[in-house]
């Protein structure tokens, strides 16, 4: 089976390639997909949208309540990262990205479906009340503290 750094083509994640050919036409079938960099990994686009997570080598799809009985049925796990290493207090949170599964690599119309309900995931996660779409706006700078008119005694 071929993974998604198959011929080294495309981008570098951290010392990891990543084929971003390779993914294009892995999703094609679904529809046009763009693959950018991103923290440690690269996402895979589509619309200006993040579906999918690609992490050392693994590719993980959207998840929320209406697809996530899907992954648990094809015992896929979430991703999974490590925060607080430095303070030596390190914690894992999961992100709502979960494996695919590897058998839909050799299964483009199947892998088409998952891709559709993982977009259909961020669509939903973008259209919650309170949510814009946007960038959250910046909080408008600190003011200076204000200086004591209060004389000191020495």
């Amino acid at each position: 089976m071929t993974g998604p750094t198959t011929g080294h083509v495309g981008m570098m994640v951290g010392a990891n390639p990543v084929d971003a050919e390779f993914i294009r036409d892995l999703f094609a079938q679904f529809g046009p997909v763009t693959v950018r960099r991103m923290f440690s990994g690269a996402g895979i686009f589509r619309d200006g949208m993040t579906f999918g997570l690609i992490v050392r080598d693994v590719i993980y799809l959207k998840a929320d309540a209406i697809n996530l009985a899907d992954f648990e049925r094809e015992g896929c796990a979430p991703f999974i990262y490590t925060r607080g290493k430095a303070s030596g207090r390190p914690r894992q949170h999961a992100l709502p990205y979960w494996r695919l599964p590897e058998r839909l690599y050799d299964d483009p119309d199947e892998l088409a479906e998952w891709a559709r309900r993982a977009f259909a995931a961020a669509e939903r996660k973008m259209l919650k009340p309170g949510r814009s779409g946007k960038a959250r706006a910046k909080k408008p700078p600190r003011k200076a503290p204000r200086k004591s008119t209060r004389k000191r005694t020495k």
